[in-house]
């Protein structure tokens, strides 16, 4: 649409700073409303495969992120004890490499200088305290007390997504899947020169991620309790205590983790809204709609897909409504298909018992995935 929009962006991570640099620079006016305090990122690092590169390379931030992470083509399997399995080489997209790894922290400079070059505004310390939408605008009310009409408002607000409470109420809360990702950043061995996954019984599973050259973080996902939390003063020697049966590189990384503040725990939990994924002007997206299990390692490129295929439908189409169920129309269908998948691979992982579609699903598998995923969006 010609007209420049007022977009209110509620959540300041990889989604929110990527979809406000793509409006931005089409001359939108563009306000992010971050909880946080500062621009910094919570985790160790991620993972940007090569539909996520593509995504970097339109809002014009590839270089940077290559510059600041450690690229790779091939994903290497392994045994517990560290014999290699397999080597599989992983598609790309364009020429930029498979994947990417890159701290996070790393990767929220990159994107928030990003967006506020292009003229988006970014505000800390604030969230939504009231919101009124009378069909052409969104009255909003921030925690900071400023307030505002705006044509759209774009809750990429994660997991725990207060939009989505508002919207819905409790109806599409996250659900646990009895798994958790333990995760802390090493110095990187010489010979990880990509993703390393090894994996043990049906309830252990590790991988080693290079995130620089210097650097690489320690993932390890188990069945826990929902209400397990490690132990402030051991959480290193609890992860130790996990990863007893591994050996070669993983033993090795363990031997640098000594400090229990460095371990990072998240429950492995997902969301499905199942009704549209907007009401009226008010729309969600990433995490705040769809939350995966990251056994594909696409919940960073869903979001930033949303993002810029969200950009584009307000581009190309006549009015916001109509952007919006475009925009939908277009994401809805991958976006179910990587949390389909990615909960099957899980269950499959784990021995959970699979449904007759995860079955179909699962014949992909992996590696079938990745081809997949490496087409347009």
């Amino acid at each position: 649409m010609a007209t420049p929009l007022r977009v209110l962006i509620h959540g300041g991570g990889i989604g929110g700073l990527t979809l406000a640099t793509a409006l931005a620079r089409c001359g939108h006016r563009v306000r992010v409303a971050e909880l946080r305090g500062e621009l910094d990122a919570l985790g160790v690092g991620i993972i940007q495969p090569s539909n996520a590169l593509h995504v970097m390379r339109e809002i014009g931030v590839l270089d940077a992120c290559l510059t600041a992470g450690f690229g790779w083509d091939t994903l290497t399997i392994c045994d517990p004890v560290g014999n290699t399995l397999a080597k599989i080489p992983q598609p790309r997209m364009d020429e930029a490499p498979a994947s990417l790894g890159i701290p996070r922290p790393a990767l929220a400079a990159v994107l928030g200088a990003a967006a506020t070059a292009a003229g988006a505004e970014l505000t800390f310390g604030t969230t939504v305290t009231e919101l009124a939408d009378d069909g052409d605008g969104v009255d909003v009310t921030l925690a900071d007390g400023s307030t505002g009409r705006w044509d759209l408002v774009v809750g990429f607000d994660g997991i725990g997504s207060p939009l989505r409470k508002r919207l819905y109420g409790g109806r599409f809360a996250p659900e646990y899947t009895g798994f958790a990702n333990w995760r802390v950043t090493v110095p990187r061995q010489p010979e990880v020169q990509g993703v390393l996954m090894s994996t043990g019984d049906r309830t252990a599973k590790a991988l080693l991620t290079p995130i620089t050259e210097e650097l690489m973080y320690l993932g390890a996902v188990f069945a826990e309790a929902e209400d397990f939390r490690p132990d402030p003063e051991r959480a290193h020697e609890q992860l130790a205590e996990r990863l007893a049966a591994f050996g070669g590189p993983v033993a090795e990384a363990l031997t640098e983790v000594t400090d229990p503040a460095a371990v990072v725990y998240s429950r492995i939990s997902q969301v499905t809204v199942e009704e549209p994924w907007h009401v009226g002007r008010v729309v969600l997206a990433g995490d705040a709609a769809h939350a995966s299990t990251p056994h594909l390692a696409q919940g960073a490129a869903m979001a930033v897909e949303d993002a810029l295929v969200l950009a584009r439908s307000l581009e190309e189409e006549e009015n916001v409504p109509a952007a919006l169920a475009a925009w939908e129309a277009r994401r809805r269908p991958r976006a179910m298909w990587v949390q389909n998948l990615s909960r099957a691979v899980l269950k499959q992982e784990t021995g959970t018992p699979t449904t007759p579609e995860e079955d179909e699903l699962l014949k992909i598998g992996i590696p079938g995935a990745a081809h997949v995923l490496v087409q347009p969006y």
